[in-house]
């Protein structure tokens, strides 16, 4: 990745004020606006707050643009509006700043063509993602005002909020009639935002992650390359590259979304018959050269492909060291993922909230601390009457260099070579698009590759015959 450019010019903004009303018919990618000019449009008031880990003081977003010492804009903008190139420069609102979403950011920002903005309630993360060339804005996202205010003036936008803010924050994007290319997980169906998006007359690719995400990228191409695909079986997982006792195991992520895996029932296709089954369930062990033997177990993560495939035989498994899917066992079976409360000498207590508040000093990555991602995607089907199986490994190690987390990496990097797609323009289809649909297009599955390549993340892929 290459070092921020010393020329750009920092702005870090908070939203407080009343969102403008969105166009209704955005123009297409990279087309000119009159607002990103600084002129027409509705003429709105914005005021800075003050935030003090930042050093910004109140003024007004219609005075000429002071600059502090450290160079950080302090007024705010609508969208790019104070971007002096940001005409020539596709608008990329990032919506959210954490430690996937800033691989994004730094990614976008490197290349010439994008002007980036990104947008987080956290200052300290705003700030630190504006050294590599991007612009900030401080807000809350669970504001669904923030939401339309943030991306008024983009002409893409991508989602990596938690999980839990995924589909609202999709929703108002599609609101906003603005393409967007998420990776935040939402538990809730996507399809519900099918009419949304179709109405909006946008690109509204979701689950664009490693898996899903990538996983359904290779599948979606196999279904478009075999004359017929019986089953795909996943399995995935993140790690620390460390195995420490207890729990030999931590999360990019927060322990409430990987506790949520492990409650939430696996849903999977079994002789063309759609099941579910327990999360943790069917565990079993599987040998990867180079690392040694993990186990894996069922967690629900086929998500649209239940929807889009016809495979008679589908599964997704996460892959842990041994012994984890037992630990996690106990710990749900005797109560302590629950969201009942329960009666302690202390209070009232809801025991999952002191399991998360446990294990989220346990799981949490230090700084620097390196972690790997792994995965092994096995397509079976016929060609020309013929047995074939297509076997696709990936196995990605913490860069150094960057200082960016594997899981960081491979989420992060599928996300922006599908951003680079409606860029350039190789995917122009709107409507509510699954990553396994854009597979089909094997220019398009080409691209994400060769992306994911130059970036040093290899999808190994070999074909059995017979």
């Amino acid at each position: 990745m290459p070092p921020p450019p010393t020329s750009h010019r920092r702005r870090v903004a908070t939203v407080v004020a009343t969102p403008p009303h969105a166009s209704k018919s955005p123009p297409a990618l990279g087309q000119e606006r009159a607002s990103a000019q600084g002129v027409a449009g509705p003429e709105v008031v914005h005021t800075v707050t003050s935030v003090s880990v930042l050093g910004i003081s109140p003024c007004d977003a219609r005075s000429p643009p002071p600059c502090t010492a450290s160079g950080i804009w302090t007024d705010f903008f609508v969208g790019f509006r104070c971007s002096e190139s940001a005409e020539e420069h596709l608008r990329i609102v990032v919506l959210g700043g954490g430690r996937v979403g800033g691989a994004i950011v730094r990614d976008l920002a490197a290349e010439d063509d994008f002007s980036v903005l990104v947008v987080d309630v956290d200052p300290v993360r705003v700030e630190r993602l504006t050294e590599f060339g991007a612009d900030g804005v401080i807000a809350d996202l669970s504001t669904p005002k923030n939401v339309c205010k943030a991306v008024t003036d983009a002409d893409l936008v991508v989602g990596a909020v938690p999980g839990f803010l995924g589909y609202r924050t999709v929703e108002e994007v599609l609101k906003c009639h603005r393409p967007v290319v998420d990776i935040s997980f939402f538990p809730q169906d996507a399809f519900g935002l099918a009419q949304l998006a179709k109405d909006a007359g946008v690109p509204c690719l979701f689950d664009c992650g490693v898996a899903p995400g990538l996983s359904n990228l290779v599948l979606g191409r196999m279904e478009a390359a075999l004359d017929e695909v019986q089953s795909f079986h996943c399995l995935v997982g993140g790690l620390p590259v460390e195995r420490n006792w207890p729990w030999e195991y931590k999360a990019l992520f927060s322990p409430g979304d990987v506790i949520e895996e492990y409650t939430r029932p696996a849903r999977m296709r079994r002789e063309g018959k759609d099941v579910t089954v327990p999360a943790l369930t069917d565990v079993e062990l599987v040998n990867f050269p180079g690392l040694g033997s993990l186990e894996a177990f069922n967690t629900d993560g086929l998500r649209s492909l239940l929807t889009t495939s016809k495979a008679a035989n589908m599964v997704e498994k996460t892959l842990r060291y041994p012994g984890h899917a037992v630990r996690m066992r106990i710990l749900r079976d005797a109560g302590f993922f629950s969201t009942h409360e329960v009666q302690a000498a202390s209070g009232t207590v809801r025991p999952r909230d002191v399991t998360e508040a446990l294990l989220f000093n346990a799981w949490h990555y230090e700084e620097g601390e390196p972690d790997l991602t792994v995965m092994r995607l096995v397509v079976e089907g016929t060609v020309d009457g013929e047995p074939v199986r297509h076997v696709y490994n990936l196995l990605d190690y913490y860069n150094t260099d960057t200082e960016t987390s594997s899981m960081a990496r491979t989420t992060g990097y599928t996300c922006t070579g599908m951003v680079r797609l409606l860029a350039s323009g190789l995917w122009n289809e709107p409507g509510l698009i699954p990553p396994e649909m854009v597979g089909r297009n094997e220019e398009c599955f080409e691209a994400i590759l060769r992306h994911l390549e130059r970036r040093g993340v290899h999808l190994f892929h070999r074909v059995d015959q017979g």
